[in-house]
């Protein structure tokens, strides 16, 4: 079987570059601990440090009001304020319609296709990495930096087969790592991207702000979908779709026996159980939904079990699309531990993957992310479990 990761062992790479002190470097700050302190150790490195701030969204425009913690006026609020305290330029940039465009409008139209969206990767790939990161360029900065836990180096070519030289890296702390929402950069961004965070633990930078007396240092941190703080995904959809998105259908066994009926696909994800409105003496579980009958295939747990998926969409970070099988660690969800697997591409960007164990609740419209050790091979879109 081919290894692309085979022509870099992890052990052998070398730290990126470091950028000429006194160079210029942009910092994404959310208004939160992460990216403050980011931008409070690049400053203390010698670098010059500006701060901007994404205006992505407003939490009145939904009729609920300015709640949540993310993206709210509170977050640039704080941002302003440690940059304040650090005596470094901050601007905030206004990105909303980009954001609508090509954020929103995607986790709606994901939904009504009976896919379960994940926002926040298409918020870095489209928005933070995209158009920030060319305002950064604009700005005549070398390098945009933000708070993830995630590391980028280099690695020497040691192989006429690979002409890229970026590695993606989990971040340390294993428990805080996010590259499962980077898969989609590519060697052009990572030339221009840095991750000051990669190194340390969630802790450490707690500690760090602290002790740099950062106004932010004991912020908790957000957890919801930024544009949906209450996280009531169905209210939201509705609110923008209006009542047309209302389409009753059944509820159905795999043998098309009908246990019940739904008032909109929208409303559900694989492996939801609660919310089916089925009687019976034991509980049932979204396996699957049908947009082409507007049906809802319900089952047993034990039949959310998939023994591989087929992934669309896919990005290579540091290699060519392979010509033959790959084995790796795939990771279905941001927190799923990941499992052992064989990856055979299709050619035209998909994949077909089988799992060394089956897994349950494999989702279309989640990410599939490739590892080998801590390295990240790259990763697509699910579009079907098998």
């Amino acid at each position: 079987m081919i290894f692309p990761s085979q022509l870099f062992s992890v052990g052998s790479v070398v730290e990126k570059m470091p950028l000429n002190k006194k160079e210029r470097v942009v910092v994404a700050m959310s208004g939160g601990v992460d990216s403050s302190t980011a931008a409070a150790l690049l400053k203390e490195e010698g670098y010059e440090v500006i701060g901007l701030t994404m205006h992505l969204w407003d939490q009145t425009q939904d009729g609920k009001g300015s709640f949540g913690r993310c993206c709210s006026p509170d977050d640039i609020h704080d941002a302003r304020r440690v940059a304040d305290q650090l005596e470094i330029p901050h601007y905030v940039v206004n990105l909303k319609k980009a954001f609508e465009e090509e954020v929103v409008n995607n986790f709606v139209e994901e939904y009504l296709k009976g896919r379960t969206p994940n926002p926040c990767i298409h918020c870095n790939d489209r928005i933070k990495f995209g158009f920030l990161l060319r305002k950064a360029e604009e700005l005549g900065a070398k390098a945009l930096a933000t708070g993830h836990y995630a590391r980028i180096v280099r690695a020497p070519q040691v192989n006429h087969q690979r002409e890229k030289g970026y590695l993606l890296l989990r971040g340390k702390d294993r428990n805080k790592d996010q590259s499962y929402f980077l898969f989609t950069l590519t060697q052009e961004q990572m030339d221009k991207v840095i991750f000051p965070l990669g190194e340390k633990s969630k802790t450490e930078v707690r500690q760090q702000a602290l002790k740099l007396g950062l106004r932010v240092a004991e912020k908790p941190e957000s957890q919801e979908v930024c544009f949906i703080p209450d996280d009531d995904y169905r209210r939201f959809l509705e609110a923008r779709k209006g009542k047309g998105i209302l389409k009753p259908g059944e509820v159905v066994d795999r043998q098309g026996r009908v246990l019940g009926f739904h008032q909109g696909l929208h409303s559900f994800t694989i492996g939801q159980r609660h919310g089916l409105g089925i009687a019976a003496p034991h509980p049932y579980y979204v396996l699957a939904l049908d947009r082409e009958s507007n049906r809802v295939l319900a089952g047993r747990k034990d039949e959310l079990q998939a023994n591989g998926l087929v992934a669309e969409g896919m990005n290579w970070i540091s290699f060519p699309e392979p010509e033959g099988e790959v084995e790796a660690l795939v990771q279905i969800r941001y927190r799923h531990p990941g499992v052992a697997a064989v990856i055979l591409p299709l050619g035209d960007g998909r994949v077909r993957v089988h799992f060394q164990i089956p897994q349950k609740s494999v989702t279309p419209g989640q990410a599939a992310v490739f590892y080998r050790g801590d390295e990240v091979l790259g990763g697509g879109w699910i579009e079907r479990g098998l």
